[in-house]
């Protein structure tokens, strides 16, 4: 199978890398010259535009900022919908809004080709790995078609249903990650402010029911002071937002999840789109004078688990 990947940035080339490691036969495109240089430098092969990519390969994967990025790589000119024929497979791995994946899906099917969503949860560092876990939704042949590729990016792969479904999936899942991260800001604070010895709090969050993916995560750097999730704030407010936005859609006024977003927006305005998520916490530091600083934690992630070949669950 010949796969083509389109954006490559801080989850996107972490997925790649997968595939190339896994010896997939990979064609990238990326705005940024440095990044398709690297690829190419270890097998990959670069191209000049999106529709050059679709017409080269048989799996076509997207994973880009924002929807309306997708939107232009896809639907330009020179763009992927240009370049697709019958059999082909489009993969929107981004995290997308549910009813844009389904408009573009639309086009991508009038060319004779397949549109999936397949959206990642777990952390670039599992992404580094291939232990990351991938949602996809749509038509389960191509699904399956696709699956040795799934296999090598992530380690635990959900069909989730009909096309848009895993889109949905994971806007929950994101929100639900930012309310944890946003309570967690809280929960040191008062940890601080009781003169808790920090590392014996960690511990104990981590065996208790308070525990979250979240705290086992980013409490970690946090506590180091880098913040540094290899996540930006920018991506928290879009993710949040889509995720409120569908809420309305559905005419399902949501209580907590308003509150979060405002949160976040405070956030992005104090310390700036491309800080770290994970400073959403440092809004209660800088409020109370206070810091989370301790000794033990990294600065930066990494995934401990030995690579394991990827299996549908």
């Amino acid at each position: 199978m010949r796969i083509g990947f389109i954006g490559l940035g801080n989850v996107g080339g972490k997925l790649a890398n997968s595939l190339l490691r896994n010896k997939f036969d990979l064609t990238v495109r990326d705005l940024e010259k440095n990044l398709t240089k690297s690829f190419a430098n270890n097998g990959a092969k670069p191209v000049d535009s999106s529709k050059e990519l679709a017409e080269r390969v048989d799996l076509i994967i997207t994973c880009l900022p924002s929807p309306k990025i997708c939107s232009e790589v896809m639907e330009a000119k020179d763009g992927v919908i240009n370049g697709l024929s019958k059999n082909k497979i489009w993969l929107e791995m981004s995290t997308t809004d549910e009813s844009e994946v389904k408009r573009i899906g639309k086009l991508v099917a009038a060319k004779g080709a397949t549109p999936l969503d397949g959206p990642v949860s777990g952390g670039c560092h599992r992404a580094a790995t291939g232990n990351i876990a991938i949602f996809v939704g749509g038509e389960r042949k191509a699904f399956e078609k696709i699956l040795p590729a799934l296999t090598a990016m992530g380690r635990k792969i959900l069909h989730t249903g009909e096309l848009g479904t895993a889109s949905v999936l994971k806007v929950i899942t994101n929100y639900l990650a930012s309310v944890h991260l946003t309570a967690l800001g809280e929960a040191w604070t008062v940890a601080k402010k009781s003169n808790l010895d920090l590392n014996k709090t960690f511990k104990g969050i981590s065996v208790s029911s308070g525990n979250s993916f979240v705290h086992e995560t980013e409490s970690q750097v946090i506590l180091n002071g880098s913040y540094n999730i290899n996540f930006t704030m920018d991506l928290v407010e879009k993710d949040m937002t889509l995720f409120n936005d569908l809420s309305k859609k559905l005419k399902t006024p949501l209580e907590i999840s308003p509150f979060v977003l405002d949160i976040f927006k405070d956030a992005n305005k104090k310390y700036g789109s491309r800080a770290w998520s994970s400073m959403v916490v440092k809004r209660l530091e800088d409020k109370f004078g206070i810091d989370f600083r301790t000794s033990g934690f990294p600065k930066e992630l990494t995934d401990n688990e030995k690579e394991e070949k990827g299996y549908e669950i």
